[in-house]
């Protein structure tokens, strides 16, 4: 018994062979877990462009459904917020404020355009706590917004390629025709 308490009491630390254990197990977790951790970024950009598209598409369905019910009837009181009548052909009133229509749908908000006038696709879709942001306001959101012609791009701030990030919203061509929302490029995210 005294042998034991005298060792114990001179044994201090590890052995170098526990050491070599323990590095090695902790090798092998880094080599497994770092790669999943280091994917959540590009994770969460698919998720946050996911939902930016989910958004755009019930915004869309949303002025649809009451460009249709009003019938091309105009309001007869200003629009929340401000001193626009809507007329239900060309414009909405939202919640927000007044939404810009084309042929029944959102239109796109042009990239000079946005912050100014009658927000289109952005506006209706919210994907800012303003509702009618402009390009900083959207960037500070997360989201990158460009509006050519009748196509609005929408990306995902700090994608690897924003390119690859990405998904468009097209203005209907015709009366009786709906807007093209295409599915979310995710490759670059």
């Amino acid at each position: 018994m005294n042998a034991f308490l005298a060792r114990s009491r001179n044994a201090a630390g590890f052995t170098l062979i526990e050491l070599v254990v323990v590095i090695i197990i902790l090798g092998i977790l880094a080599a497994i877990a770092l790669p999943r951790f280091m994917n959540l970024q590009g994770d969460a950009r698919v998720a946050k462009l996911n939902a930016a598209r989910g958004s755009v598409v019930s915004g869309a369905a949303l002025v649809h459904a009451k460009v249709l019910t009003r019938a091309g009837v105009a309001d007869t009181v200003a629009c929340p917020g401000t001193a626009i009548t809507a007329d239900n052909t060309t414009t909405v009133c939202s919640e927000g404020g007044v939404i810009a229509v084309t042929n029944s749908y959102p239109a796109v908000t042009l990239t000079a355009a946005l912050g100014t006038g009658n927000p289109g696709i952005i506006g209706a879709a919210g994907l800012s706590g303003v509702f009618n942001p402009t390009a900083v306001q959207l960037a500070a959101e997360g989201y990158t917004v460009t509006g050519v012609g009748t196509v609005q791009t929408i990306q995902v701030v700090g994608a690897t390629t924003p390119a690859n990030c990405s998904f468009t919203y097209t203005e209907p061509a015709a009366a009786g025709a709906s807007p093209v929302i295409t599915a979310a490029t995710t490759t670059g995210c």
